[in-house]
């Protein structure tokens, strides 16, 4: 039997771990500047949202380990890959927005009358709803993945991968609703952020499910094209 699948299979899921505790890292480091001025109650909230994220992670951990335990004792290790590889797929057609969405999370809502919220304030509201777990994001009408953009309109409001978007703004947010909102309700984080700005507020609702209809047509490939499979040994 051909071991190349599966070895394939588990360095992906090993990559995916390293990156889920890269984000982890990385967003700590950048909440540790504002620490030592916080307040106790805030430093609590920070706690509590870290404490989250870590028992996200080490779900995923065990998730990850049981997919390996499948692949490399199981009886059927072939079917294992198979049914492990749809189930990636599925996965990946949700993060690619080729797929709706459904679940739990929130709904960030941002009020902005005087125009005041620039675009780099709602990019960071998209990378700290992706550091906190979010596993599908909708702005306005359009589905955010991994190469959107966002940019000052020219007449106010936002471009959003060449959409315009006027206030206010609605973020579509699938994922944990408890450690979405403690990410974006921490000192220095979003909502704050928003409210230094004239007449802006930022609301979080959690919502046991959320619907994400918008979706982002599948890319052709204009040079990558699939490998040639070798032919099994033996």
């Amino acid at each position: 039997m051909r071991r190349a699948p599966f070895r394939a299979v588990i360095a992906a899921l090993v990559a995916l771990l390293g990156f889920a505790l890269a984000t982890q890292v990385r967003t700590a480091s950048r909440s540790e500047a504002g620490l030592a001025s916080a307040r106790q109650e805030d430093l609590v909230r920070i706690l509590d949202d870290l404490s989250a994220r870590s028992q996200r992670l080490q779900s995923e951990l065990a998730d990850l380990e049981a997919v390996k335990a499948r692949l490399t004792s199981g009886t059927d290790r072939r079917q294992a890959a198979l049914d492990e590889a749809r189930r990636r797929a599925r996965t990946l057609a949700v993060l690619a927005g080729t797929s709706p969405a459904t679940g739990p999370g929130i709904v960030l809502s941002v009020l902005d009358p005087q125009g005041t919220v620039r675009a780099d304030v709602l990019l960071d509201a998209v990378e700290e709803l992706r550091d906190a777990g979010a596993e599908a994001i909708q702005l306005g009408t359009v589905r955010v993945v991994a190469s959107t953009y966002l940019v000052d309109g020219t007449s106010g409001g936002l471009t959003v991968d060449g959409q315009a978007l006027q206030a206010p703004y609605r973020f579509l947010v699938v994922g944990d609703p408890r450690t979405l909102t403690a990410a974006l309700d921490i000192p220095g984080g979003v909502v704050d952020t928003v409210a230094r700005n004239d007449g802006a507020s930022a609301t979080v609702e959690q919502r046991s499910v959320v619907r994400i209809t918008a979706l982002r047509p599948a890319s052709t490939p204009r040079y990558a094209r699939p490998a040639s499979t070798p032919a099994p040994r033996g």
